[in-house]
């Protein structure tokens, strides 16, 4: 688990080339999701949490905690990039700790073309030793990304600096990834 004052820099590097675990999770296009048997490529993008419109931030020190802030930023940036993954044959899936209620709203809210994953049980953060951190009583994922093919993690965006450009970087790596000859 983080702290507040720091990313670890290794806190991710296992996660390459692991096997992604046969654990479905709850969507927020209704469906339960298992991305063990994909048989197209995704990007999983996980990341703390969005916050409620008008609500104020979840500590006093949201800000200040090294990956917390930007995620409806990113969550957007994947939106406005999707039918570049779509172009690309991949799938796009949000992943956070909020329950999939939640997630449904925001879904709507931000007009997101993709479905987001609820682990509120924490079985894939456990099964996959997802970094997290705890801020007011709550266990949140780090922000971090993941490219996943034929069930396995074969690349791993972590530490993410930028979420707000973050969707178009992963966008470039994959096109770099089908391009012909590639």
């Amino acid at each position: 688990m983080s702290s507040h004052t720091s990313l670890p820099p290794d806190a991710a590097d296992h996660l390459l080339g692991r096997a992604w675990p046969d654990i479905p999770l709850p969507a927020t296009d209704g469906a339960a999701w298992s991305l063990a048997d994909l048989d197209t490529p995704a990007v999983v993008f996980a990341y703390p949490r969005t916050a409620e419109p008008g609500a104020p931030p979840l500590t006093s020190d949201w800000d200040h905690i090294p990956g917390a802030a930007g995620c409806t930023a990113e969550a957007c940036g994947f939106r406005d990039q999707h039918s570049d993954f779509v172009g690309l044959r991949t799938r796009v899936f949000g992943l956070s700790t909020q329950d999939t209620e939640y997630q449904r709203e925001m879904s709507q809210r931000l007009g997101l073309t993709y479905p987001v994953l609820s682990d509120a049980a924490m079985e894939l953060t456990r099964a996959l030793h997802l970094p997290t951190f705890e801020a007011a009583g709550h266990t949140m994922l780090l922000r971090l990304t993941v490219f996943v093919e034929r069930g396995q993690i074969t690349h791993v965006w972590y530490p993410i600096p930028e979420p707000t450009t973050h969707a178009h970087d992963v966008s470039a790596w994959v096109r770099t990834r089908t391009a012909p000859g590639t």
